[in-house]
């Protein structure tokens, strides 16, 4: 059930009119393409967000709402990522990786330089939560 909401979503994400190959070196953008109260789960959505990532991207070091579980899937590209205090990994098309709430995410970038990148990540939480992302404080 997962995987076929999952698959549908990545579906739905090539169909957007704006691609990561639209964005600038350095550039970042976060769009949500769907929001869904969880049917028989009082109190609980799930969210899909697409971010996609220009040459050389990527996102500041972050956190994400509190109930948050994601999981997330490269769509396009290779994404470098690095959850807690774990190792800096390379996902490429096909491959996801999950945060568990309450997880740091300490990196999250395009691994190239040269072209675009996209991933979906796909949230269940909090239907009150709103802030999907908190960024570090510097």
């Amino acid at each position: 059930m997962v995987k076929a909401l999952i698959l549908s979503a990545c579906l739905a994400g090539f169909a957007l009119p704006l691609g990561a190959a639209e964005l600038r070196a350095g550039e970042a953008r976060v769009t949500t393409i769907f929001d869904h109260p969880l049917p028989g789960i009082p109190g609980k959505s799930l969210r899909g967000v697409l971010v996609a990532y220009g040459p050389g991207g990527s996102s500041p070091a972050h956190r994400h709402a509190r109930s948050a579980f994601i999981t997330a899937a490269v769509i396009e590209g290779a994404i470098r990522s690095r959850i807690n205090d774990g190792p800096e990994q390379i996902f490429r098309v096909g491959e996801s990786f999950v945060e568990q709430p309450g997880d740091h995410h300490a990196v999250s970038a395009n691994a190239s330089a040269t072209e675009p990148s996209r991933l979906l990540a796909v949230f269940v939480v909090d239907t009150d939560d709103r802030d999907l992302t908190v960024p570090d404080r510097r």
